[in-house]
């Protein structure tokens, strides 16, 4: 097992083929090591765009490795606004559905995302462009209800928790994010909406506010904001049980001195969302290595370095007791489409715990000596 000592001398060290043997590997599934601490261990499975590609949900080896590894999954596109109906009408439901019903098979339990994601730029066109009338509150009240009902109602019990709201807090200021809810009822009263209107179709589940805020120098008026819009919340008697800490984590090299004050401030920041009663999630886990070595080895090695300073730290609240990748291999993490995070050199990222070809990395021996280490979640 690789020691988090020995993952920083490996980025130093000289070049080894890149295909690490696996000898003394701990190969036990992570969703079983993640069972025995109390926790749930699982991965977003996206459908859409993969009919001919064969990469994620039709491929199945990936989907094996799944099954192998993950006891929870998330929709990673599918149960979103915009692709359950893209336009006014019937709803498409059958992608989702047919994702949910393998997880079933496999006896995964389900995860819904996102009820409501604040930008605009997410919410469908013909949403934006909405006709409220000349009674906007009651029609934009009306719109948001129909919609929350209608997920909640086709998919009943079997989603256990909901991202009832996703991404409502400006990074760049800390304020709320508007849209054509917020400006008919006012930014929190929708956020507010929103959660009651969850918990009214869905009283079972677990409601979750999700946002990407991080540990880094730059997130700091973002987690600001997460704490005004928490706090806000539960002054309201919102009902909203935990935050989703999505978890893209990788702006600073392992072991600087930035990165150590970094975790200062994500605990005070952890401190305080856990002291308002709020449970965590980390929901969308993957590592962002544009600023580590070309060399495989090293990258490895720089991924789960920086992996482990952040899990060490964020697992060791007991009130964390659900723990989702954004894709367990490389080919289907979505920072291999995202333009920001283009490495200078034009490689492909390697963020997850497989790569390409399914093979394990030491960031997945990473997440299951950082599990095995945490202390036991409360029942």
């Amino acid at each position: 097992m690789v020691t988090r000592r020995g993952l920083l001398q490996m980025m130093g060290a000289a070049l080894i083929p890149s295909a690490v043997a696996a000898a003394g590997r701990d190969t036990e599934p992570l969703k079983n090591i993640a069972k025995k601490k109390g926790m749930r261990f699982g991965s977003a499975m996206g459908m859409l765009g993969d009919e001919q590609k064969h990469a994620r949900f039709y491929n199945p080896a990936y989907r094996q490795l799944m099954t192998r590894e993950c006891g929870m999954i998330v929709a990673e596109n599918e149960t979103k606004w915009q692709a359950l109906q893209p336009r006014p009408g019937p709803y498409r439901f059958a992608p989702a559905d047919e994702i949910f019903a393998w997880a079933k098979s496999e006896n995964m339990l389900i995860r819904g995302h996102t009820m409501i994601w604040q930008s605009p730029r997410w919410l469908p066109a013909w949403v934006n462009n909405y006709d409220f009338g000349n009674q906007p509150i009651r029609a934009a009240e009306q719109l948001l209800r129909e919609h929350i009902k209608t997920v909640c109602g086709h998919f009943g019990k079997e989603i256990i928790s909901y991202d009832a709201v996703n991404e409502a807090v400006d990074p760049e200021n800390g304020q709320l994010i508007q849209n054509v809810f917020g400006e008919r009822l006012g930014a929190i009263e929708q956020i507010d909406l929103a959660f009651r209107l969850t918990h009214e179709s869905a009283p079972g589940a677990q409601l979750v506010y999700n946002d990407f805020m991080n540990p880094g120098t730059g997130s700091a008026k973002h987690r600001a904001g997460v704490l005004r819009l928490l706090h806000e919340l539960r002054a309201r008697n919102t009902p909203i049980h935990a935050l989703g800490l999505q978890s893209h984590i990788g702006n600073e090299l392992p072991g600087s001195s930035t990165a150590v004050g970094n975790n200062r401030e994500w605990r005070k920041f952890l401190d305080e969302v856990t002291g308002m009663g709020y449970d965590l999630l980390i929901t969308e886990f993957d590592v962002n290595d544009r600023k580590l070595p070309v060399d495989f080895v090293k990258r490895d090695a720089g991924v789960a370095a920086l992996a482990r300073d952040y899990l060490d730290l964020t697992l060791s609240y007991p009130r964390c007791r659900d723990f989702l990748i954004w894709g367990m291999a490389d080919h289907v993490n979505w920072l291999q489409e995202w333009e920001d995070a283009a490495r200078a050199d034009g490689l492909r990222q390697r963020p997850t715990p497989f790569d390409s070809q399914l093979r394990a990395k030491p960031l997945r021996d990473t997440i299951a000596k950082a599990m095995r280490d945490m202390a036991p979640r409360a029942a």
